[in-house]
């Protein structure tokens, strides 16, 4: 689904991935901006699908692991990964914005970015990272997993062969660094009009 019969990448829109530490607060970031671009029918939220109840935190499609294969050995998935022991994708709708020359925001990781620079003509990365006592409290608070999961998710920082094109350092007012990514979405949003 994201490439022609040629092996041309996806575009001419972009998929602006927002990637970074688990409790960086993308999610919260991705929010802020979801709200300031409702109605704009040229940018488009991502809606992941995730192998995990829904619950606390970030709002996703869910689907059971057999589901998953299935849809992906269908090719309906034009990026998909696994982390922390899930499985995650982007849906088909993502395709059909960048298709159509919109840009889509989706909540990303760091290991996947060669695979989507790979299947999308135009790729955009924005980082979202905070100090390490920062995202502990954070994984603490929105309560998904135990204190041995949070530790774990902390010491791993997958090594990223990709720049990112934006780094918001989130470690002031929420706002601050909704208005860093919405400020970036915009320019995104006037290059590819």
């Amino acid at each position: 689904m994201t490439h022609d019969a040629g092996g041309a990448a996806l575009g001419p829109g972009t998929l602006l991935l927002v990637v970074g530490p688990s409790g960086a607060g993308k999610d919260t970031l991705i929010d802020i901006a979801r709200d300031r671009f409702a109605g704009d029918d040229r940018v488009l939220f991502a809606r992941r699908l995730v192998t995990r109840p829904s619950g606390t935190g970030e709002a996703h499609g869910t689907v059971s692991e057999a589901e998953f294969e299935a849809l992906k050995a269908q090719g309906r998935f034009p990026l998909s990964w696994r982390a922390h022991g899930l499985s995650y994708a982007l849906g088909p709708e993502v395709a059909q914005e960048i298709a159509a020359g919109g840009v889509v925001v989706a909540n990303g990781s760091r290991a996947t970015l060669p695979e989507a620079r790979r299947r999308f003509a135009r790729v955009r990365v924005v980082h979202v990272t905070a100090p390490v006592p920062v995202r502990a409290q954070r994984l603490a608070t929105r309560g998904r997993e135990s204190a041995a999961d949070i530790e774990e998710r902390l010491r791993r920082s997958p090594e990223v062969d990709v720049a990112p094109d934006l780094v918001i350092e989130n470690v002031g007012a929420p706002a601050d660094g909704g208005a860093q990514l919405c400020g970036f979405i915009a320019e995104e949003r006037a290059a590819v009009a």
